[in-house]
């Protein structure tokens, strides 16, 4: 749920991260404004509750024309070059083709800003960009930087029917072993091993976190992500479930590992799948499941509509009513039909009415967005999706025997505290699990981080990747129940 369906996260602008690396420029102030163009800017990409900070780099070349790169500081994306920067007159453009990007705008007199319009995939969104005195730069002070004092091993293990291999990294403390040793899960939408998100690197700061403190850890790339083959949106719950089993049993004829003493830890919807693979296996010791849900997917989304919204302070509670209306009925379509192709048709329909509806005005506002409307119908039609929706976790939970802990961030949107905690307990504790263990964070979000209102918007500008006291709360719980024989 690192890419929660319904609210716009996923379909805020896509860049690459894997893009070719580009020459940083010092800052040249307009004087008489020779190069008006060469430096360094800055603009904030404002789309909904979602606000990307967005810098550019131009330098003027010896020909007399400019080249120039992109950073999106909040998904951690630096270096992507442009295709095409020009100036005629005060007429600014870039283009960035393989991520059908395009800017136009105008540059103010005094060759301090550039107002204009940012195009891509269909959407119009206004950004205006502001002359930097240096490069704009993102600050995650707790990655952790070469060399570890561990080891760190690049691994791969069959998954399924062998069709499926998924590749990630074991760090391991140093000396023979053997080792406790967990496996992380990550939450929905294709993540890589370190759960990478706008800038941040969570399971890279809670591996290093654990493995110092004498726990082996992997973590892995998503189907389809980085080394891993296979294609995510295809798979169901119960197929990542698979792969994790996989991971389980690939740990368990590792000679470094103690084969007793293998955890689960599972954030998001990554908590999710964590107790229905204990339910399965007597080889899982125990679990933590971090922000996950403890209630049924669809309702899950209903009370993350309204804390999202609410969180940015952009809605009545007349508009978030009828949000949620318009969302049950989207559900009802998804759930009452077991073809892909006639989901995608049904929900079309649906937003056919539902634009029928709007005023002139905001016909032509959703136009802008069209295109990300229908990439997102198209999500929710895909396999991962319907089996999320329909997924109720407490009768799961119920069979779970292992220690649990669950941990929670009290300003989290995503994915409610009281309700899913409260959940989680009750469900572990109807199947007469003795060892349960349950935490509200104070002032945490969904990614464990300190916050002011746990909106989604903050999450990349705080510096912060995981707080220090989730970290120590997860090591401490864990080194109790691994600890070696």
């Amino acid at each position: 749920m690192q890419h929660a369906p319904i609210i716009p996260l996923a379909a805020a602008i896509v860049l690459g991260l894997a893009a070719l690396a580009g020459r940083a420029a010092d800052n040249e102030p307009p004087k008489g404004l020779e190069k008006p163009l060469s430096g360094t800017w800055y603009g904030p990409l404002k789309m909904g509750a979602i606000e990307l900070r967005l810098g550019l780099v131009i330098t003027a070349k010896p020909d007399g024309t400019y080249g120039g790169i992109l950073d999106s500081l909040d998904q951690g994306a630096k270096d992507i070059p442009m295709d095409e920067v020009t100036l005629k007159d005060k007429a600014v453009s870039f283009t960035i083709k393989p991520l059908t990007i395009t800017y136009e705008g105008t540059l103010s007199e005094d060759g301090r800003s550039i107002k204009g319009d940012f195009k891509q995939l269909g959407s119009v969104l206004p950004l205006t960009f502001q002359r930097t005195e240096k490069r704009v730069e993102n600050s995650r002070p707790q990655h952790p930087r070469k060399p570890y004092p561990y080891v760190e091993e690049d691994v791969s293990y069959q998954s399924g029917k062998g069709d499926i291999r998924l590749a990630g990294t074991l760090t391991k403390p140093n000396g023979d072993g053997p080792f406790p040793a967990v496996l992380l899960i990550t939450g929905s939408g294709a993540q890589d091993r370190d759960e990478t998100l706008l800038g941040h690197k969570p399971f890279l700061v809670l591996a290093d976190h654990l493995t110092r403190r004498g726990v082996a850890v992997l973590r892995l790339d998503d189907r389809g992500v980085g080394g891993s083959t296979g294609v995510l949106t295809d798979a169901t719950t119960d197929d990542l479930a698979g792969d994790v089993l996989a991971g389980v049993e690939y740990l368990k004829r590792r000679k470094d590992v103690l084969a007793e003493r293998i955890g689960l830890i599972g954030h998001s919807e990554g908590g999710m799948v964590a107790p229905l693979v204990a339910s399965r296996s007597t080889d899982v010791a125990f679990i933590v499941l971090l922000a996950a849900p403890g209630v049924g997917g669809e309702e899950v989304l209903l009370q993350q509509l309204g804390l999202v919204l609410k969180a940015e302070g952009q809605v009545s509670d007349e508009d978030l009513a009828k949000a949620r209306e318009r969302q049950r009925r989207i559900f009802a379509i998804v759930k009452e039909e077991t073809d892909g192709e006639a989901i995608q048709t049904k929900l079309l329909q649906l937003e056919r009415e539902e634009v029928a509806k709007l005023s002139e005005a905001e016909r032509r506002e959703y136009a802008n967005l069209e295109a990300q409307a229908a990439a997102q119908l198209k999500m929710l039609a895909m396999p991962w999706f319907r089996s999320f929706l329909r997924y109720d976790p407490r009768p799961t939970l119920a069979k779970v025997t292992c220690p649990v802990l669950a941990l929670n961030g009290q300003n989290d949107v995503q994915v409610a505290p009281k309700e899913n905690l409260s959940a989680i307990e009750a469900a572990l504790k109807s199947g007469s699990n003795k060892d349960v263990t349950v935490k509200e964070l104070p002032g945490l979000n969904h990614l464990f981080q300190h916050s002011r209102t746990g909106a989604v918007s903050e999450y990349g500008r705080i510096e912060e990747t995981f707080a220090v006291q989730a970290l120590e709360e997860i090591s401490d719980w864990v080194l109790k129940r691994a600890g070696r024989r």
